[in-house]
């Protein structure tokens, strides 16, 4: 009668700790749930464990490593405990231990179903691995899952993801019963590949739609600068009554940025405050970055100041704003202030800072600014760093100083760095650096005119007529083409 009683209160015990299992929100609670259950002896209850592991591998408040430990300690792990595990790290940062947990499965001998298949295709679709087939679709043919919807789908969108539109439609062609994930892959693909039309034509023939397949969709005509059309197919979207996700509004904001199209940009901004996106970092920094491209610096600032939690991204787009309306004394104060809040800058912080210094004509501290970021902050310098500091020195007529800065750069200077010297030769009619920095583009393009159009200028403009009369026709017998200028920092 004991003993029937101390099973009886053992199984309500396992079924209260599954439950609290089940119900967990965080590791701290699943830590205390996992203490309770070694002193019952239930640690190793195929319920109880199965529940702590789940939260452990796939939630996101869980903890893969802690899952790693508890399935280490589990002398045969069932099918359904790598499924999970793998699944964990489809999702996570280390994509490829899917693969090393597949192999380790077939070692001991445990059959996988079409849910290992399912996670394991969505770690190679992360793993940006280039190539023609991948050997995990071999070994879905051997083990006979090619016919599960599930894996084709996954198959298709592991195609789609590398922008291989013929393979995705092949299987796309088998699939039993293709359904909205099979056609939103190959929506995707097509997108990939950069083939606007036939990724249209694909959407156009959906019989239904979903998320992905509009998000692709709208996702494409931004990036390829149709804007327009991008608003419009969000607005269809929404009448259909699809919900968009983070993905969706970032790019029909890149829309209203591209377009300058500060109306719509506020009418989207509402849109994402009534329906529950406002808490999303992601979209409140591309927010900022459309109203202040938009010259409305005012709502830029409100956005900026009214956000609980700030990246990176959020200060850099800030102190950009600043620095590309001349407001150089805020972007200098934002700096401080994102220090201070012990958010490490990085290369574009720096870009933006030397662009406000070049704007309000401070090459001096810009240059100690240059010489802090490598030192101090240990970043190294990029080609637009340099370039920046080069106009810097250009614009206040420093052109020595410019030019032994591009001659000894640690990395290879190109024709923009150069250009930007050589329109600084034209604006101080120093014809002699002009004919240096010519012999350097020269080299770099030699078939691109605009160089020599502006030495035969510097030379005109000092002069020297004959000199530039050589120029023109050096230029017309190397059949070389005028091209535009540009400027690492705006005018």
């Amino acid at each position: 009668m004991q003993l029937a009683g101390q099973q009886q209160w053992q199984v309500s015990l396992s079924f209260r700790l599954a439950s609290m299992a089940q119900s967990c929100l965080s590791m701290r609670q699943l830590k205390q749930i996992h203490a309770r259950a070694i002193l019952s002896n239930l640690h190793n209850h195929t319920v109880v464990l199965g529940k702590m592991f789940r939260f452990a591998a796939v939630s996101p408040s869980g903890d893969l490593c802690y899952a790693h430990r508890l399935f280490d300690q589990m002398p045969q792990p069932t099918t359904f405990f790598y499924n999970n595990l793998i699944r964990g790290h489809s999702k996570s940062s280390s994509p490829w231990h899917s693969v090393l947990l597949f192999n380790r499965m077939k070692l001991n001998s445990v059959d996988p179903d079409e849910f290992t298949f399912t996670f394991l295709l969505k770690s190679r679709s992360r793993m940006n691995m280039n190539m023609e087939s991948d050997e995990i679709h071999g070994v879905v043919l051997k083990f006979g899952f090619s016919l599960h919807l599930f894996v084709q789908n996954s198959l298709i969108h592991l195609y789609a993801g590398r922008g291989m539109p013929n393979a995705a439609r092949r299987l796309f062609d088998e699939a039993v019963a293709a359904d909205v994930v099979s056609w939103s892959g190959l929506v995707v693909a097509h997108v990939r590949a950069k083939e606007l039309d036939f990724a249209r034509q694909v959407f156009d023939e959906m019989p239904e739609r979903d998320v992905v397949a509009w998000t692709a969709i709208i996702s494409a005509y931004s990036q390829a600068k149709y804007s327009r059309e991008a608003l419009e197919l969000f607005w269809e979207m929404n009448r259909e009554g699809v919900r968009p996700d983070e993905v969706t509004m970032v790019s029909v904001i890149s829309a209203c940025t591209d377009l300058g199209d500060v109306q719509t940009g506020i009418s989207i901004h509402q849109f994402i405050e009534e329906n529950g996106f406002a808490w999303m970092v992601s979209l409140c920094n591309a927010l900022v970055d459309m109203y202040a491209k938009c010259g409305c610096m005012d709502r830029a600032w409100q956005l900026f100041d009214n956000m609980n939690r700030k990246s990176l991204i959020t200060w850099n787009s800030m102190i950009s704003a600043c620095a590309n309306h001349g407001n150089a004394d805020d972007a200098f104060g934002l700096f401080g202030c994102m220090v201070s809040a012990g958010v490490p800058p990085d290369g574009v912080t720096f870009l933006a800072l030397l662009a406000a210094y070049t704007h309000k004509g401070l090459v001096d501290e810009g240059i100690r600014l240059f010489e802090r970021m490598q030192k101090e902050y240990r970043i190294e310098a990029r080609i637009e760093h340099y370039g920046c500091v080069a106009d810097m020195l250009g614009r206040a007529g420093r052109l020595e100083e410019a030019y032994r800065l591009i001659s000894s750069m640690p990395i290879p200077g190109n024709d923009v760095v150069w250009g930007t010297l050589l329109a600084a030769c034209r604006t101080y009619g120093d014809a002699d650096m002009g004919e240096r920095v010519v012999k350097r583009l020269i080299e770099l393009k030699p078939d691109e005119g605009g160089y020599y159009i502006l030495l035969r200028d510097i030379y005109a403009a000092a002069g020297r007529t004959a000199e530039a009369n050589v120029m023109r026709q050096t230029m017309m017998d190397n059949g070389a083409s005028k091209t535009p200028g540009c400027s690492w920092v705006g005018a």
